[in-house]
């Protein structure tokens, strides 16, 4: 019998439990995701690319027009739809955690923290043409600031975090596949919450 790689014996404890990627906007969430989907056999989705698709509008528009309850609401239907499948690794948006209702779904599954370096996040932020609806760009860095640490301990019930520095997505995914049987135990049981910085 043919020994196992280190990815099939990953793919095997992991039990087709997805993996959501968590972090502030700006952090590589969906850079990452796909790179560590290759890596690990899984398939890779992106929530908010699901709900611009399936509302036809920009998520900047979808907060302008009908406000960030709303958006919410539509970013907790689409987690809770796309929770259904297994053996994906999922890039939320920045928010969902602040919704506890949908912690109930991502304990299912393995919570991974992408914790970017505030000053990269924020030169990141300022490079993106993408608007982002929660900033206020004339003080971009105080916003973002802000808004990283009312959030923060949220992302501490996180499984794993990951702090990052200057290393590409794919060195990022990269250390998650090394970190990632520290915190896994059995397919049938649940993963043991585990810090881990760089």
């Amino acid at each position: 019998m043919l020994p196992q790689s280190p990815q099939q014996s990953l793919k095997e404890k992991l039990g087709g439990r997805n993996i959501f990627l968590i972090g502030m906007m700006g952090s590589g969430k969906s850079q990452t995701g796909p790179d560590l989907a290759k890596m690990i056999n899984y398939a890779f989705v992106d929530i908010d690319d699901v709900i611009e698709k399936a509302s036809k509008q920009s998520i900047s528009s979808i907060f302008e027009n009908n406000g960030e309850s709303a958006f919410r609401e539509l970013e907790k239907q689409v987690l809770k739809e796309i929770s259904q499948h297994h053996s994906l690794v999922i890039a939320t948006g920045g928010g969902l955690v602040t919704v506890p209702e949908n912690w109930g779904i991502l304990h299912q599954g393995i919570v991974i923290w992408l914790d970017l370096d505030l000053k990269r996040s924020i030169q990141r932020l300022r490079n993106d043409p993408n608007k982002r609806p929660l900033l206020v760009e004339d003080d971009l860095s105080k916003s973002f600031s802000q808004i990283y640490e009312s959030r923060k301990p949220i992302y501490l019930e996180s499984d794993l975090r990951i702090q990052i520095q200057d290393q590409s997505s794919y060195e990022v995914a990269s250390i998650i596949v090394e970190r990632l049987p520290s915190i896994l135990i059995d397919p049938d049981a649940q993963a043991v919450r585990h810090t881990t910085e760089l």
